[in-house]
């Protein structure tokens, strides 16, 4: 199909209608909103039902946000350099990452198309932008870091001492274990309905238990006068301290929340949720639990009518409640809280500095030092932490190549006959191989950084698609000033930091030194 003339409506009123969003993809076929009652099976939507079917998507971000930024960066760097002139750029990114979610969820919500399908709605169409996009999400995320890290907290645990990391037979053994790990996400997988809902399931569990167990290990090894500095941080600007790595600092902002700028990956499930128009599209299913499943591969809208545009209110209030009471809230807690622990524990007599190396392990063992249990205990908890970040990663990379597939590829979709499971299995033997190849290149903590960096790079390009068209969606979806203005400062805020990294990455020498 050529290029169409943008948010015209094809076919005018009545069955058949549809309206044309973008170029070079299918027009919006035209129906209703659903209504959460009739999404949910519920019949009426109260407080009770929306913690307990309406909320979740953001819980897998946060299960997969405790596993890189707050369980290790945050740490890494809080522990080294301390909280002030620090705190308030993770405020800063949390609360742009908040609105730029948003920004992507209004287009899954108004049409059923997931990120990645969409931005192949702006020029010049899919076959380049669904390219680009699978190579940005592959440099961000196939790096393996979290289950070599996870990998590197269980050897630890089975030997009774770290890994020494410069001994290949130990690094190795550590890689032995993260291949495992991913094996077993695999196994995850198979499980439910929907798959997304078994991932939100889990997360929900295991972030809401692990920041109950943390938070009480902060209380009690976190100085009053400490926590006082955490929170005059979140709000006071000031310069970063003096020395602090390009790499370090912007891998933290990166990793604060999920993602930055490949936040967009995480959208996916508020479609196979049920948000909005992504009710009529589809959802991946398991299998065990599951059954053969169509995921339609283009999207649809809905009319202006004031039925929709009252609808529309309510989901958006919905998604409203699911990213600034869950996902801005959890980030915050699960970034300071940790990385509090972590410097309370590192100012403590005879304790040794945070490093790049001991991060992944450094809370169990200076915690085993003050009561013997909590080094096997916390050593579990750790690489929980970080085993569910690689299963949530590794899943979303599977996820969004998935969709893509579908999107574009008549091939494809001829193969899978309406089950696209055929395709998200497939390529999930395929990653988890290569991922098994790729951590072998470098330390845990130094692919996390690469990963959350890139995290970044994601910023200088996807805010732009969304500016394209969110403007295009029916009135009622719209978009607006406000929120054009935040993506645009989502771009300068991390593109400055990714671009600091890069400096330093290729000269040696960063655009700003600290």
């Amino acid at each position: 199909m050529g290029p169409a003339s943008s948010g015209k409506t094809t076919k005018a009123g009545g069955p058949g209608a549809t309206v044309q969003i973008g170029v070079n993809r299918p027009p919006l076929p035209l129906m209703d909103l659903p209504t959460p009652e009739e999404v949910f099976n519920k019949p009426k939507i109260g407080g009770k039902e929306i913690i307990t079917c309406v909320l979740g998507p953001s819980m897998i971000a946060l299960g997969a946000a405790l596993g890189s930024g707050e369980w290790v960066l945050g740490p890494l760097m809080f522990g080294r350099y301390g909280f002030m002139g620090l705190g308030w750029l993770i405020t800063i990114s949390a609360v742009l990452q908040t609105v730029y979610n948003m920004e992507n969820a209004r287009f899954t919500l108004a049409t059923g198309e997931v990120p990645i399908v969409g931005y192949t709605r702006t020029p010049p169409g899919p076959n380049f932008w669904v390219v680009v996009t699978l190579l940005v999400i592959y440099l961000g995320w196939i790096w393996g870091g979290w289950a070599s890290a996870a990998g590197q907290g269980l050897y630890t645990l089975f030997v009774g001492q770290p890994a020494d990391l410069k001994v290949f037979s130990q690094l190795e053994a550590v890689r032995i274990i993260a291949m495992g790990l991913m094996c077993l996400a695999f196994c995850i997988y198979l499980l439910g309905r929907k798959i997304s809902r078994t991932m939100e399931l889990i997360d929900t569990t295991l972030v809401t238990g692990i920041l109950i167990i943390v938070t009480i290990l902060a209380i009690i090894y976190v100085p009053g006068d400490l926590w006082i500095t955490v929170v005059a941080s979140t709000v006071m600007p000031g310069a970063p301290p003096k020395g602090i790595d390009a790499t370090t600092l912007g891998a933290v902002i990166g990793y604060t929340g999920f993602g930055t700028g490949m936040n967009f990956m995480l959208i996916n499930y508020y479609r196979d949720h049920g948000y909005g128009m992504g009710h009529q599209v589809g959802y991946i299913s398991g299998v065990v639990g599951g059954h053969k499943q169509d995921v339609l591969p283009s999207g649809v809208t809905f009319p202006d009518t004031e039925k929709n545009a009252a609808l529309w209110k309510r989901w958006w209030g919905y998604l409203k409640i699911d990213q600034w009471a869950v996902f801005f809230v959890g980030a915050m807690l699960g970034m300071f809280i940790p990385s509090a622990l972590c410097l309370a524990l590192a100012k403590m007599p005879g304790a040794p500095p945070v490093t790049v190396a001991n991060v992944p392990v450094y809370v169990a063992t200076e915690l085993g030092k003050q009561a013997g249990w909590l080094f096997p205990f916390v050593l579990v908890l750790g690489s929980l932490i970080l085993f569910k970040t690689q299963a949530t990663v590794l899943e979303m990379m599977i996820r969004n190549t998935a969709d893509a597939a579908n999107a574009i590829s008549p091939r494809l979709r001829a193969w899978i006959a309406g089950d696209v499971r055929k395709a998200y299995y497939t390529l999930a033997v395929i990653f988890i191989i290569v991922i098994s190849v790729i951590l072998h290149l470098a330390l845990p903590v130094k692919l996390l950084q690469i990963s959350a960096n890139m995290a970044n790079f994601a910023c200088l390009i996807y805010p732009f698609h969304l500016m394209y068209l969110n403007f295009k969606l029916p009135k009622a979806a719209r978009t607006n000033n406000f929120y054009v203005f935040v993506l645009i400062l989502n771009v300068v805020f991390f593109g400055f930091f990714f671009l600091n990294f890069l400096a330093l990455e290729f000269t040696g020498t960063p655009l700003m030194k600290f």
